[in-house]
């Protein structure tokens, strides 16, 4: 495996090495030991997936302490542009972001560590996305940050105004008013 740290501290690109032949393909996408040489020291307790279709955008989501959650993330079908947010105040990147294509063609993964907002848009005409985090959902520590801020000015790759965003999504607050009650220390 391939692990790419970009420069946003903690964010860590993985690339399987996939073996190809005749009759299709086969990798590893975990092995506890491997991400822990690798700096990626986290428990997964809980997996989840999800469904989209094309120019869907989902995000920007956090878990606040004491529920904040590392994810491990990758697109089982189709084509995403993942992206994570540094929310931590004491971090030098705070508030940049970090975006990769993770797709079932170059089947990378992405682990994003606690402290981060998290999101994604379908590229494909649709997407199986899965993650794997290592704290369990709160409904009461649920956050977001809208996802088309000024500040933040994240480039989904999906077309203006045709991004389909659901309500909850899209009534999350700007990152100016986050940045004056941050959650992460």
């Amino acid at each position: 495996m391939d692990f790419f740290k970009p420069e946003i501290e903690g964010l860590i690109v993985i690339t399987p090495k996939i073996f190809k032949d005749e009759r299709g393909y086969f990798f590893e996408s975990y092995n506890k030991k491997v991400f822990e040489d690798a700096g990626i020291v986290s428990n997964f307790v809980q997996d989840n997936q999800s469904f989209s279709v094309k120019n869907v955008i989902r995000g920007l989501h956090f878990q606040a302490p004491p529920h904040a959650q590392a994810k491990l993330v990758r697109a089982q079908r189709g084509k995403v542009w993942d992206v994570a947010v540094d929310l931590r105040p004491q971090s030098k990147t705070f508030g940049q972001w970090f975006g990769v294509e993770l797709s079932e063609e170059n089947q990378k993964m992405f682990y994003i560590p606690r402290g981060f907002a998290h999101g994604f848009s379908v590229l494909s005409e649709s997407a199986v996305f899965q993650y794997k985090c290592d704290n369990f959902y709160n409904k009461e520590s649920e956050g977001g940050i809208l996802y088309n801020d000024a500040v933040l000015n994240i480039d989904w790759k999906v077309p203006f105004g045709g991004e389909i965003v659901n309500e909850k999504d899209k009534s999350y607050p700007w990152f100016e008013v986050y940045k004056k009650q941050p959650f992460f220390n």
